[in-house]
């Protein structure tokens, strides 16, 4: 009832029309906006211009079809009562009296028709596009006549007019959310409102967005072609050329930062917040921020040597001493960088040159067969990777390669297993065995008969303290005493005729 009351004030002070019909029928064209001034006998003069935005948004009306009598009222009376609201706010604005300009504006469907009076020198002086569809053209006529039609949103065209009342816009714009602003903006860039664009503008600059408000501002901007104007409010998202150079550098300082750090659970946290950059990256082909091949291969050699350094401490130290436990934590920690940074060169599809740069440190091995199991198996998970990779086809290098891995490392992951697997709920004992077998299946035939004859007997006395390949050893079984491809000479001969086909 308060809100019916507004509006029949607002038609006695004659600041709204009294006709206007409200209807939320589904349009019957997506023409842009346009303007048309009318005469005070009521006859149309032709068409002045076409009010084109720089950008269509598809308009959403109710569908009637799918509502009930009391939703539509419902719609209705809340449309009314926003209306009411911004001409009691225009009432609480104008101090120019009783307008000279009669500014209907229609929505797209052509029913929604909302007329108000408002000031042609607000207009001359607040919009460009009044500006020039306006001057000259009151010669005689004591009230002008204008229609806007084809709005998007006939609510927010109308508030935008409000709002050139406003000797405030910023603190106006203050309690609006982002959608409302943009919506403001567009308004405002169709008549060329030029304070209301850089004060929509000013508030966009300074007010948080979430993920998808971003996704809008930035298309919204782009779209409305603002050029240099909407330059600050994009800094927040878009970075100098100077800046995209510099992102090896940037993820080189964050992969060193997390591998050097002191705190546990900061660098799990840490490290799982990067790895997730690296798959968005990855999945980004377009995405210009990545980290170079010669970056991660420095930090693999950067882990390498802190191993053998720390291994050969631990070696040559008195067992008595305390400082081995210190050291033992510091292996764990560089074999536990060195697997993050290998996962992130398989995810890369970049990791064949690790498997052979691993398979030469005969040095780290030997280290590695003088400390400890429960200390060293740290570093037998790497391998374990490695042959998971190469298994599932992620990692594809060259026989002599593969042998050569296998000829370093193996006997460590023999010896370490059971303390991998029971020790760590990360380690998966069939996918280790999985990935071993395939790795062992891919070499060839003899290379496969020295490695498993080995295991055979390995397995026989250690059980489960041993990886079970027995899955490989039947393939190989069938391969050398059943199947038998032997590569025999072909003894067919192709021969090809060469003739002349008449015409």
């Amino acid at each position: 009832m308060a809100s019916e009351r507004q509006v029949s004030r607002m038609i006695k002070q004659g600041f709204l029309s009294s006709d206007p019909t409200l209807s939320f029928n589904l349009p019957s064209s997506t023409t842009p906006p346009q303007m048309k001034m009318v005469s005070n006998n009521g006859r149309s003069n032709r068409s002045l211009n076409n009010l084109s935005p720089p950008y269509t948004t598809t308009p959403v009306y109710p569908d009637h079809q799918n509502q009930t009598l009391f939703q539509i009222m419902s719609e209705e009376q809340n449309h009314q009562s926003k209306i009411s609201k911004i001409m009691k706010e225009f009432e609480d604005l104008n101090c120019y009296g009783r307008g000279d300009v009669r500014l209907t504006v229609i929505g797209k469907d052509g029913h929604t028709r909302i007329s108000m009076d408002v000031h042609k020198r607000v207009l001359l002086e607040k919009s460009g596009f009044f500006r020039d569809t306006l001057r000259g053209r009151d010669q005689g006529v004591v009230m002008q006549s204008v229609e806007i039609s084809d709005c998007d949103d006939v609510e927010v065209y109308l508030e935008t007019l409000v709002l050139m009342y406003s000797h405030d816009l910023k603190r106006r714009l203050m309690d609006e959310d982002v959608s409302r602003v943009l919506a403001f903006l567009k308004v405002s860039a169709d008549i060329m409102f030029e304070t209301g664009i850089e004060s929509c503008l000013e508030c966009l600059e300074a007010i948080p967005w979430s993920e998808d408000e971003e996704e809008k501002v930035v298309t919204q901007l782009s779209q409305l072609q603002l050029c240099d104007l909407a330059a600050e409010v994009l800094q927040r998202v878009s970075s100098e050329p100077s800046t995209s150079t510099r992102a090896d550098d940037i993820f080189l300082r964050l992969l060193s930062g997390v591998m050097q750090a002191k705190d546990d659970k900061a660098r799990r946290e840490m490290r799982t917040l990067i790895s997730r950059f690296f798959r968005e990256n990855s999945s980004d082909h377009s995405n210009r921020l990545d980290v170079s091949k010669d970056s991660l291969y420095s930090l693999c050699h950067r882990c390498l040597s802190s191993l053998i350094l720390c291994l050969s401490e631990v070696t040559g130290i008195d067992d008595c001493r305390v400082d081995r436990g210190v050291l033992m934590a510091q292996v764990a920690q560089e074999a536990e960088n060195m697997r993050w940074i290998v996962d992130i060169l398989i995810d890369r599809k970049i990791g064949d040159e690790f498997v052979k740069l691993w398979a030469d440190q005969k040095e780290l091995a030997l280290l590695h067969s003088r400390i400890p199991t429960m200390y060293r198996h740290e570093i037998s998970k790497i391998t374990a990777q490695l042959c998971i990779a190469i298994g599932r086809g992620h990692i594809l290098v060259p026989k002599d390669s593969r042998f050569s891995l296998l000829s370093t490392w193996l006997e460590a992951l023999y010896e370490d297993f059971a303390w991998m697997t029971r020790s760590s709920r990360s380690v998966d004992k069939k996918l280790v065995e999985d990935g071993l077998s395939q790795t062992i299946l891919t070499l060839p035939l003899l290379q496969q008969q020295t490695i498993l004859l080995t295991w055979f007997d390995r397995f026989l006395s250690k059980g489960d303290d041993c990886p079970d390949i027995q899955k490989a050893f039947e393939v190989w079984w069938r391969r050398a005493f059943i199947r038998q491809y032997a590569a025999e000479q072909d003894s067919s001969h192709l021969q090809i005729t060469v003739c002349d086909h008449p015409d």
